[in-house]
């Protein structure tokens, strides 16, 4: 059985003390890659330095974070645009709009966020989309800039039927489902069920989002068998299958 972390902060700081044991868990459970979402410029020779360490295992993606965004985003999108050809990234992320924590750069958000899909769009890249609060907004940046010539994933998906419904018609779109799946009252449980296995790929978002049973603890690659476990359940199918359809899409998508 092969699995996918199609997006992990592992390079993050909260896995300085255990990083090597943290990577060592999840490929003997058959996690046989993870994709690292950008954050700002501070994430970039974090990010790389792990991809250098863990070649065939970790890939990177580039992009600005949502929340990363403010007044003077022009000075961090220079740093971003330059690191771009300095090596081979897989996406264009993490990107997005995020109107939870503050709704005073949306102006800005959006600008970023477009000017991002543009860029995926010249390097014939995935983007992965970071969307909370957010969901009529994003949608509505994603067909001005050219929703025909896009490709990505909605990261960290939790939405309704009616909203994948949307996101269907996004034909090169899929739905990243992470640990919120394996937590109850969730609405992503029902909406699972009118999402073919065909446009799913699985994520961990670590350190954050844990799965039950590890809920409230740091998330880690290897806890990504939980919520791969819960969408085969949803779809009632076997773990193994649920498997196998997440790993194809993932390298479909990001081509690695």
């Amino acid at each position: 059985m092969k699995i996918i972390d199609t997006h992990t902060h592992i390079y993050s700081k909260e896995f300085d003390t255990d990083r090597d044991e943290i990577i060592r868990r999840a490929k003997a459970a058959g996690i046989e890659a993870v994709i690292l979402p950008n954050e700002d410029s501070g994430s970039i020779e974090h990010i790389s330095r792990l991809c250098d360490d863990e070649s065939g295992f970790a890939f990177p993606m580039i992009g600005l974070h949502p929340t990363c965004v403010d007044s003077d985003y022009t000075k961090e999108m220079k740093h971003i645009e330059q690191a771009i050809c300095k090596r081979k990234y897989y996406a264009i992320g993490e990107i997005g709009i995020d109107l939870y924590w503050d709704k005073s750069h949306l102006k800005e958000q959006v600008a970023v966020f477009e000017e991002q899909l543009r860029w995926s769009i010249d390097l014939r890249l995935p983007v992965a989309i970071h969307m909370r609060n957010s969901f009529n907004e994003v949608l509505e940046s994603i067909y001005k800039v050219g929703a025909d010539c896009l490709k990505g994933v909605f990261h960290c998906f939790g939405g309704t039927t009616e909203e994948w419904n949307e996101i269907a018609r996004l034909t090169e779109f899929y739905v990243g489902v992470g640990g919120i799946v394996t937590y109850k009252n969730n609405v992503l449980n029902e909406t699972l069920k009118n999402i073919p296995a065909e446009r799913i790929v699985l994520e961990t978002d670590a350190p954050y989002l844990a799965p039950v049973p590890y809920r409230g603890k740091r998330n880690e690659p290897f806890y990504i068998l939980e919520t791969a476990k819960k969408v085969a359940e949803c779809h009632k199918i076997s773990l193994e299958d649920i498997a196998e359809y997440t790993y194809q899409n993932s390298l479909r998508l990001f081509n690695i």
